[in-house]
């Protein structure tokens, strides 16, 4: 008989279609970052426009209130997006932000191939992309619009493995993963660099998610180091003793890609973009984690690589 061992990530909860997903997970409404010189007056600056048409997980009005409300601090305006990707709809915004969608039918696709075409022509031609997408089985709803940009997402879960007895391996993913400029794993970018000194980046911290590959020329922005590996179970965080893992040392979190006259960037984890607290003893998970002081930086640097004003 199979073991089946059944994996906790502190901050993680199985991301599936499970109604109880609210009462697990939800924004933090404590969370507040203090943005003291920002880029925009209020509501002045290039419009964000952030999918809802693709029965996502994050929305302004739930879990991904919180990247709204850092963004809108910033100067720029955020509104959700209920239409279908269409070059109408994305002609409207400097930046569109897809988190976490999910298939709302058979196709294993959240999104059509009109849609997809759509896209990589809009970003061609100058626009902006954010995708997000999460660990199994966000990243499988998402793989077909990443293969449009040339990014292999992977519909798996990314943890670093220990040693366990009796030759078993366990999970020690149970902290947040540690992307940092001093063991190499954070890329040297306009994103991680900021505009002036007090915007640099020197670490950011990912809470369990995928690990993809490209063939694009992109570049790096988070990149896993030698002790991840990618378990692909068949059923969403249930593991065995024979669940498929690979090694995904190389492999990103998160990437950026100049594609035509637009830029695109590529994060295969989701809640280091929100404030979230999760169970019963409200972990924080995000923004508001104490090991993640320098994500709400991050996201202002990346939307403002997007917007145009770091080059």
């Amino acid at each position: 008989m199979k073991k089946l061992i059944t994996v906790v990530v502190a901050g993680c909860f199985p991301l599936i279609f499970a109604t109880t997903l609210p009462a697990q997970q939800i924004a933090d409404p404590d969370f507040k970052f203090v943005n003291e010189k920002p880029a925009y007056e209020r509501d002045q600056g290039p419009l964000v426009l952030v999918d809802e048409a693709h029965s996502n997980f994050h929305t302004i009005g739930g879990r991904f209130g919180t990247f709204a409300e850092v963004v809108r601090g910033d100067g720029y305006r955020v509104e959700p997006s209920a239409a279908r990707m269409t070059k109408e709809v994305l002609d409207r915004c400097r930046v569109f932000v897809i988190s976490n969608a999910r298939s709302s039918d058979t196709n294993p696709s959240a999104f059509t191939d009109e849609e997809i075409v759509a896209l990589r022509e809009w970003v061609e031609k100058g626009g902006s992309l954010l995708l997000i997408a999460d660990h199994m089985p966000f990243a499988g709803f998402a793989i077909q619009l990443a293969k449009a940009f040339d990014i292999q997402f992977t519909n798996g879960f990314a943890f670093e493995l220990g040693d366990a007895p009796n030759s078993e391996w366990s999970t020690t993913g149970t902290k947040p993963t540690l992307f940092a400029r001093d063991t190499g794993t954070l890329g040297d970018h306009p994103i991680t660099n900021g505009g002036k000194p007090s915007e640099r980046i020197d670490s950011v911290r990912t809470f369990t998610g995928q690990a993809f590959q490209a063939e694009a020329a992109i570049q790096p922005l988070m990149v896993f180091s030698p002790e991840f590996v990618s378990l692909m179970p068949v059923v969403t965080w249930e593991f065995t003793e024979e669940t498929p893992r690979v090694s995904v040392d190389g492999w990103y979190q998160g990437a950026a890609l100049e594609l035509g006259r637009g830029r695109a960037a590529f994060f295969g984890e989701a809640a280091m973009f929100t404030a979230q607290v999760s169970g019963p003893r409200r972990v924080p998970m995000g923004m508001n984690s104490p090991m993640a002081e320098q994500n709400a930086r991050f996201v202002l640097n990346l939307l403002g690589w997007l917007s145009g004003n770091l080059k």
